[in-house]
């Protein structure tokens, strides 16, 4: 199971640390590996939310996720993007900015540095409505009911999350963008602009998804259903494989999540190379990763069997939205960022094995008594 899901990844792994190897010697290969780290550290919690999200979708779109999506998240987030970003706000030529980046890596930097206010802003808020929207639905378990009880009955407000979004971005923008000292001062228009289209974005390919998709379950209770087949999760429970426009739109909104998780990375990398190869190569390693992670949990059933699994990786996108829109203005070290999330994460599975083992002691218990009644 674990040599046949992460088998690609370990064998790109090989194969990148080879190259580098090959064009840049020991040290090339170096980074590449702590590179591929960083990646890995920053975005678990991109593969649980991942595993969520691709585990109502039927075989075909899983394997497009693992072989489309790849391409799209190896060289179109960690190579084309930081090149298409260093244009736009450099107002150059794509194919000047590639001249830049091979020619000039110091110039390349703090282009991309200086794009960093409107990236954080989109992703934030993107990243940001996630996370609220996940904890303002009513859910069968809850992880900190203390806190997620009351947040459930204030989610019957309509719109409440876009609302909260809003005028956080508002705040950001008028506080934290204002004076950007070491990007050139005032940055409020662009923070604001771009958290905006990050807010559409969400709404826009979210939106749609979820229309097709409650089409699809509406079509498959009434007996009608034909772009909906019937799937097996690993633990063996029957699951909705969604198909069609519903799955195309799935696929978008999961591939706009992993850019916006992306961004970190891309941004932190520079703290270790300026070659944008070298970059993409390391990023791209641990993205391979962190599709054989989602896979993995998919096929194992690991988000049914711990069930909090999905709290502590929306918390983690939670306080990942606060730290990019933190980052406008201060600098936070990626160490802290990732460390977040694996904390999260860890306290939100330990909890779920907590459960469990509750569970089977309480249903032990029931079991026992049970035969003691009988025997009576």
């Amino acid at each position: 199971m674990l040599l046949k899901t992460f088998g690609w990844s370990l064998g790109i792994t090989a194969g990148g640390l080879a190259l580098a190897g090959v064009l840049w010697g020991l040290k090339g290969m170096a980074i590449v590996a702590i590179l591929s780290v960083l990646e890995i550290s920053l975005s678990f919690d991109n593969a649980v939310i991942n595993a969520g999200i691709l585990r109502k979708m039927n075989a075909f779109w899983q394997k497009i996720f693992l072989t489309v999506g790849v391409l799209i998240a190896v060289f179109g987030m960690r190579l084309v993007f930081p090149i298409v970003i260093v244009a736009v706000t450099a107002k150059i030529s794509p194919v000047d900015a590639v001249r830049v980046a091979l020619q000039d890596p110091d110039r390349y930097q703090s282009l991309v540095t200086a794009a960093h206010p409107a990236i954080a802003a989109f992703g934030g808020v993107f990243l940001l409505m996630i996370f609220l929207d996940f904890i303002f639905e009513e859910r069968e378990h809850q992880w900190l009911a203390w806190l997620e009880r009351p947040l459930a009955r204030l989610g019957k407000l309509d719109m409440l999350s876009v609302v909260i979004a809003l005028v956080l971005l508002v705040i950001t923008s008028t506080t934290l963008a204002t004076d950007v000292a070491h990007l050139g001062g005032d940055k409020s228009a662009t923070v604001l602009l771009s958290g905006v289209l990050g807010l559409v974005t969400y709404l826009v390919v979210g939106g749609i998804s979820g229309y097709f998709e409650e089409r699809l379950e509406e079509d498959e209770e009434d007996g009608e259903a034909g772009a909906a087949v019937p799937a097996r999760s690993a633990g063996g429970a029957s699951a909705i494989g969604l198909a069609g426009r519903a799955a195309f739109f799935l696929f978008l909104y999961l591939e706009v999540i992993d850019a916006s998780f992306s961004f970190d990375g891309v941004i932190g990398a520079f703290a270790i190379t300026n070659d944008i190869f070298m970059m993409a190569l390391g990023l791209g390693i641990g993205a391979m990763y962190i599709r054989s992670l989602t896979v993995f949990l998919v096929r194992k059933g690991t988000l049914d069997d711990y069930v909090y699994l999905e709290h502590g990786a929306h918390y983690a996108i939670g306080a990942l939205a606060v730290i990019l829109l933190v980052t406008i203005k201060y600098e936070i070290n990626e160490v802290i960022t990732g460390l977040v999330g694996v904390v999260l994460i860890a306290a939100s599975y330990w909890s779920s094995v907590v459960r469990n083992r509750r569970e089977g002691e309480s249903s032990d218990q029931s079991s026992d008594k049970a035969e003691v009644t009988s025997a009576v």
